[in-house]
């Protein structure tokens, strides 16, 4: 019998280096499932090696960020126990409500796009380069993890991998290409959180879709959970489900489930609350849960 091993893809920017950007998200991911299931936590917390981070930032961005000045705030994060009124008041205001409809008409109208206000066209450029593989980085960032699961999968272990962001884009690409070009026939698990595959722009641009039925999608995953956040933009369209419906219908997969009802994060710093953040998803409550259940059933 196979062990348990979380995976977790990060979404884009330049991130810390990987040891200390590791450690930070274990520690988040820990705390969040210490509130709603300690014995779970313990079990983690003597199995560190069960954790293991992709990172693939450098090679996309050629650049660390360092994290000094956002240390006090992820210790804020981790000492607060959930999104209080100001937080659910300002994930719900007219603001982003007003960039959720901007980025919803983009998404149809991509010509728009370098009109919007905001990080919208750098980040649009930044997928951009991903989509059309420029000097080969997308296959580049892609390999790391589809090595890491190529030997999980080879030793029996039962994984789950976490995509955050512009992660899980590259997460559905890497599953794509060990089912449809390596033929791995094992599932894992799949939990993104602030997934943008929901977009009209992403869908027309992943490997497989320009191939019909069951060529247009992986064949090695087993459940998938998406988790979004009151609003976070870049789950724009957060009901997953229903865009990947063929998936259920063609056996791919045994089930796939939304958790967009209800989230709040609370991630903040000196900008202001950061619904994305992916610190702020790994303490919350539901994103934990979905860990942590996912640990329990797999114990065995």
């Amino acid at each position: 019998m196979g062990n348990r091993h979380i995976i977790f893809v990060p979404g884009k920017n330049p991130k810390p280096v990987p040891e200390v950007h590791r450690e930070l998200l274990w520690q988040a991911m820990l705390e969040g499932i210490k509130r709603i299931d300690p014995d779970s936590a313990d079990e983690m917390l003597q199995d560190k090696e069960s954790f293991s981070l992709i990172a693939w930032n450098f090679t996309y961005y050629q650049a660390h960020v360092n994290i000094d000045q956002e240390l006090p705030w992820i210790e804020k994060l981790l000492q607060k126990m959930g999104a209080d009124a100001d937080d659910v008041r300002e994930a719900k205001s007219w603001g982003y409500k007003l960039n959720w409809l901007m980025y919803a008409i983009a998404d149809i109208l991509p010509f728009i796009i370098r009109y919007l206000p905001g990080p919208a066209c750098a980040t649009v450029r930044e997928t951009q380069r991903y989509f059309s593989n420029t000097n080969n980085v997308a296959h580049q960032i892609r390999e790391p993890l589809k090595q890491q699961i190529r030997n999980l999968l080879d030793k029996g272990d039962k994984t789950l991998l976490i995509a955050h962001s512009l992660g899980s884009v590259i997460a559905f690409d890497a599953l794509w290409e060990l089912s449809h070009r390596e033929h791995y026939k094992e599932k894992i698990d799949l939990l993104t959180i602030g997934s943008p595959l929901g977009m009209n722009f992403v869908q027309q641009r992943m490997l497989g879709h320009a191939f019909e039925g069951a060529d247009k999608y992986p064949a090695n995953i087993r459940h998938w959970h998406n988790i979004a956040a009151q609003g976070d933009i870049t789950a724009l369209d957060n009901n997953l489900r229903d865009d990947f419906r063929p998936m259920l219908k063609l056996g791919l997969v045994e089930s796939i489930s939304d958790h967009n009802r209800h989230v709040y994060t609370w991630y903040r710093n000196a900008a202001g609350l950061n619904v994305h953040r992916s610190y702020g998803y790994l303490v919350n409550d539901v994103v934990a849960k979905t860990i942590a259940d996912w640990w329990r059933e797999n114990s065995e």
